[in-house]
């Protein structure tokens, strides 16, 4: 029997989970690790049967801590810097994984008025978050050259699935559906991403910068009708983008209005998407729940 190849990522978040689920189906047993932030991430962890590493983004990461690591995944969102090359930096060097992963999102290309973006489109950060995330793109395609190791940027765009989609927002009579017409974003099911990444890992290659969406950029409030109709209930008022009375974080949100293309991971990856778009990958969702 085959050693299991190692994977170990810097946070668990919802993507992060979706790997895990995905690769604990492989023909290839994989081990999976991370980091955790308290006790009881640790404990809810250990009962799926993932090891785990107390790492806040503060304080150094222990180079056994990446012993016999093949692949890594960060997802941690950057602050002042990025926290795994700040304090992992060292581990990482020693461990020379394979394959690193960086999770970005597309909100680094910033305001396009609705027009179209790809891998190669100029970088115009519109909030501060996003400034960020360029940083952290910056620092880990550095890192690459300096540890000679295969790094690659995932660039996500707005993440739906279970437990995270529209349904939710109806359910909980939190749903909005905003009217601003030409206002589109992209999305991608979270099951999808997990698909790009275990692709990906399996395809190594230094500074490769990959756009994960659908490849149907459409208005919110579209989403919004067809989850009510699948639902069978009415869909939310319709309200003036004007009269909104957006948050803070939803107008950031709504600052940013662009297309974004998804031919490099079909190309380069071979990807056949699960849910080309949002109504594939809310029908499944609901079916699931049956």
């Amino acid at each position: 029997m085959s050693m299991p190849r190692s994977l170990f990522c810097f946070g668990f978040g919802y993507s992060a989970a979706a790997l895990a689920r995905h690769l604990a189906g492989a023909a290839e047993p994989w081990r999976v690790a991370a980091s955790v932030r308290t006790p009881e991430q640790a404990t809810a962890l250990a009962g799926q049967g993932i090891a785990t590493v107390s790492f806040d983004g503060t304080g150094a990461l222990a180079a056994a801590a990446l012993d016999g690591v093949s692949h890594v995944l960060a997802s941690i969102p950057p602050g002042g810097g990025d926290p795994v090359l700040a304090h992992a930096r060292a581990a990482l060097m020693a461990a020379r994984p394979q394959w690193v992963g960086y999770l970005s999102t597309t909100g680094v290309y910033g305001n396009r008025d609705g027009g179209w973006v790809d891998e190669g489109s100029a970088l115009r950060p519109t909030s501060e978050r996003a400034r960020r995330r360029v940083a952290a793109e910056l620092d880990w395609l550095r890192f690459a050259d300096q540890a000679a190791t295969n790094v690659q940027i995932f660039r996500l765009a707005g993440i739906y699935g279970p437990g995270r989609s529209a349904f939710d927002q109806l359910r909980a009579g939190t749903a909005r559906r905003i009217d601003r017409p030409g206002h589109v974003f992209s999305r991608i099911h979270v099951d999808d991403i997990a698909n790009v990444l275990a692709a990906a890992m399996t395809r190594p290659g230094a500074g490769d910068i990959y756009n994960v969406c659908d490849d149907l950029p459409a208005e919110p409030r579209e989403v919004i009708e067809y989850g009510a109709e699948l639902l069978g209930i009415a869909p939310p008022p319709l309200v003036a983008f004007d009269d909104a009375a957006l948050s803070p974080m939803a107008q950031s949100f709504w600052a940013d209005s662009k297309r974004v293309r998804n031919d490099r991971i079909k190309h380069d990856l071979g990807i056949v998407l699960r849910y080309p778009t949002y109504r594939e990958g809310l029908a499944a969702i609901l079916a699931s729940e049956a």
